[in-house]
């Protein structure tokens, strides 16, 4: 493998690391945490809560991207496995 492959995925991989990580974290303080629904009070809960998914959701597109920019990378590794066993011709 090239140096040059081998840094980005390297990249690729750490970053996609550090997503998971945030969408866990958004993830777990949206569900166990902050408080649901539309209460009165609690009104900077319900705004924060809000600001917690907005960055879930955007955390989650940019994974997606950064996953499918993962399996690009590995396309040769995958390809060769699927025609190993039979899968692709």
């Amino acid at each position: 493998m090239s140096n040059g492959k081998s840094s980005k995925l390297w990249i690729v991989n750490v970053l996609s690391f550090i997503l998971f990580i945030i969408l866990c974290c958004t993830g777990l303080i949206n569900w166990i945490v902050l408080p649901k629904g539309y209460e009165v009070r609690g009104n900077f809960l319900i705004s924060l809560r809000h600001f917690f998914i907005s960055i879930h959701e955007w955390v989650g597109l940019i994974f997606m991207v950064v996953v499918i920019i993962h399996m690009v990378l590995h396309w040769p590794y995958i390809k060769s496995n699927l025609k190993k066993y039979g899968i692709m011709k």
